[in-house]
């Protein structure tokens, strides 16, 4: 782990900076040279300085990046994963502000909960021990941001502390049982985004945009944070990523996402 030396903690000092500028919806070029991380060590270790600085628990995981376009539009060479805080998520219908939010899109995802830990160890879990320990599939809704006013270009470490751009999630009710005996890859998810004039944009996608299939997504999220001596616990969630393109939005609109038999959810976006 690389981070160029500083007083005190620098990994909490970062970590309190960029939250200080989530809460206020303001961004910054880059961290301080003294608080920079300069790899991905660096930038996982600020990461998980986030619920010591905010007094908040972790409710929930989100991948970055889970497709080759995603990770060419930001500049990194694989996923991201990043927490999602209590206090950071809303219930189907709920308004979200896009104040500060220098990204402007919704993302609709598959979203896992576990019904039971699992914790770190040396061999990787296989995607059935994974699905195992999951109590329900529930639709999310993504909204998320940066702290960088360029995000693009911020770079794999930075965008790790900054919590993989992590910003706000809208969940739904669990989907019935009969999910398990769904081929996610192929399940196709539409979503329109409406504005006061009428429909605005119409897209949809499925799992093959998600690292290839949701289930796989969230076995390399449980794996990832194995590595790091994290455990996913019961009751947190795993957002696995987009399943199509994400949905460009502005103040004012609303957006409707359906996954079929899975569920439906709507999110305004205000100002």
């Amino acid at each position: 782990m690389t981070l160029a030396p500083t007083a005190a903690d620098p990994l909490a000092a970062a970590a309190a900076l960029l939250w200080a500028h989530r809460l206020a919806g303001t961004a910054l070029d880059a961290l301080p040279p003294g608080l920079r991380p300069l790899d991905r060590a660096a930038g996982h270790a600020i990461q998980a300085c986030l619920p010591q600085v905010t007094g908040r628990t972790v409710v929930g995981w989100k991948i970055a990046a889970t497709s080759a376009a995603g990770q060419a539009h930001i500049g990194v060479g694989g996923p991201l994963a990043g927490r999602v805080l209590a206090g950071l998520v809303d219930a189907d219908g709920a308004a979200v502000s896009l104040a500060g939010n220098r990204m402007c899109v919704v993302e609709p995802e598959f979203a896992f909960r576990f019904g039971r830990a699992l914790n770190p160890r040396a061999q990787p879990y296989a995607v059935e021990e994974v699905l195992d320990a999951v109590d329900a599939l529930l639709p999310s809704l993504e909204v998320p941001n940066s702290r960088f006013a360029d995000f693009a270009r911020a770079g794999e470490p930075q965008l790790l502390a900054d919590d993989a751009c992590a910003h706000r999630f809208v969940l739904g009710a669990p989907a019935p049982a009969a999910w398990r005996g769904l081929d996610l890859r192929t399940h196709r998810v539409r979503a329109a985004v409406f504005g006061a004039d009428g429909l605005h944009l119409a897209r949809e996608g499925d799992g093959t945009a998600v690292l290839g299939d949701p289930r796989a997504a969230l076995a390399w999220l449980v794996n990832d944070l194995s590595a790091l001596g994290i455990a996913v616990e019961p009751g947190q969630f795993v957002s696995t990523g987009t399943c199509m393109v994400p949905l460009e939005v502005r103040p004012g609109d609303r957006v409707e996402a359906d996954w079929g038999p899975l569920g439906r959810l709507t999110v305004h976006l205000g100002a």
